[in-house]
């Protein structure tokens, strides 16, 4: 059945409160704007995206490894990496009555799109979250929390390599939380303030980052056609242009999704160059080139960074998936999830309560728990609703 896009995303929101995906965060006192709890079935969708990522990008791979960095950085490595400068967005503030604050990029003309008060002039705002380390605060115990997880990649790039037998070209991969204090979260999870990031760190030759880059330009792609299962006509590539490009890079593509509210960003490729090595080297005084033993070489490798969050898959998957079907005059949703990230892969359901079937039924499940996420319905009700309810 052909879905109104306009009315897609009110549709999914309300499913995913229903069925257990996502939840407001600290809803009994009101929310926090830009924060979701994930429930029992978002929980396990989250988990199959996270594992799926992980399974394609370093496990089927012999030239990407593994490492898990902190949540908090001191002050001086977001000084070299240009986050404390750069990574801010302009803001304009409401001085009538709602005195909400909104991304000047985001409206237009000199009215509030609220309550039409008049705007402040645009200022930047840095969207990092500050805090301190042990009982001071100072300058000296001044630490961020993460926008991203690349840096702890970067920082680290000598110890894998020195502790590893990796070689480049090779990757570094890493999946764990981040936070962004956007102004405007919206859209539901797919601008939010703490969220899931994957992201990996390919380091080729300095004049090996092309290749690489289209490479992974491919490769990212059908990740999601072929193992996600998303419709690959809901899918473009855009190629950002040169005075859009971040402060780190040469070239940049969006994997875009076609979402009810527009086109919108679900990966980016990033060729940054040498840019955050030699940042790093150059205000750690630390040496972090590479000693290439093919052609006794010795320089700092180029960067091709495939990024990703969990929660823009999340929102995606359940849009593309989210289909209604007619019967008897009633619209009924169907959740046509590829069986890769399905919550439940296998549904149990007994036809009655007796005990010889219920024991029957309990046998099969145990049968299927070591290969399927599976599920097992022995609530009461009509057969065909317990059918109904595992197609939602």
């Amino acid at each position: 059945m052909t879905i109104n896009r306009d009315l897609a995303m009110d549709k999914v929101v309300a499913l995913a409160k229903r069925r257990g995906f996502i939840f407001p965060s600290s809803e009994i006192y009101g929310g926090l704007s830009g924060f979701y709890d994930y429930g029992p079935y978002g929980v396990s969708l989250k988990r199959a995206i996270r594992d799926l990522w992980w399974r394609h990008m370093v496990e089927l791979r012999d030239d990407v490894v593994g490492l898990e960095s902190t949540l908090m950085m001191p002050a001086a490595v977001w000084e070299a990496s240009g986050h404390l400068t750069n990574f801010v967005d302009p803001l304009r503030q409401c001085l009538g009555r709602c005195k909400k604050r909104w991304r000047a990029d985001h409206v237009t003309g000199e009215k509030c799109p609220e309550c039409g008060g008049p705007l402040d002039d645009a200022r930047l705002f840095n969207l990092m979250f500050k805090t301190f380390v042990g009982p001071l605060e100072d300058r000296a115990s001044e630490v961020y929390l993460r926008p991203e997880t690349a840096q702890g990649m970067f920082v680290d790039f000598k110890n894998v390599i020195s502790s590893s037998r990796v070689r480049v070209p090779f990757g570094i991969a890493q999946q764990g939380k981040a936070f962004r204090n956007e102004i405007t979260p919206g859209n539901f999870v797919f601008r939010v303030r703490e969220f899931e990031l994957m992201e990996m760190e390919y380091f080729v030759r300095p004049n090996q980052d092309d290749e690489s880059f289209d490479y992974w330009r491919k490769e990212r792609l059908r990740w999601y056609t072929d193992v996600l299962g998303i419709k690959p006509e809901r899918l473009r590539m855009y190629d950002h242009p040169k005075e859009s490009l971040s402060h780190y890079s040469k070239q940049t593509t969006d994997i875009e999704y076609e979402f009810p509210f527009g086109w919108g960003e679900l990966e980016g490729i990033a060729d940054r160059t040498d840019y955050d090595l030699a940042v790093h080297q150059e205000k750690s005084k630390q040496d972090l080139t590479y000693l290439d033993p093919e052609t006794n070489e010795r320089y700092l490798p180029w960067v091709i960074e495939p990024a990703v969050s969990v929660e823009r898959i999340f929102i995606t998957l359940l849009i593309d998936a989210y289909d209604e079907d007619v019967v008897n005059n009633e619209p009924r949703v169907v959740m046509r999830l590829h069986p890769n990230v399905a919550p439940v892969q296998v549904a149990v359901v007994p036809l009655s309560k007796k005990d010889e079937l219920i024991k029957v039924a309990k046998e099969v499940v145990e049968s299927l728990r070591g290969q399927f996420r599976v599920e097992y319905d022995q609530t009461g009700g009509h057969i065909g609703r317990r059918y109904r309810r595992q197609d939602e």
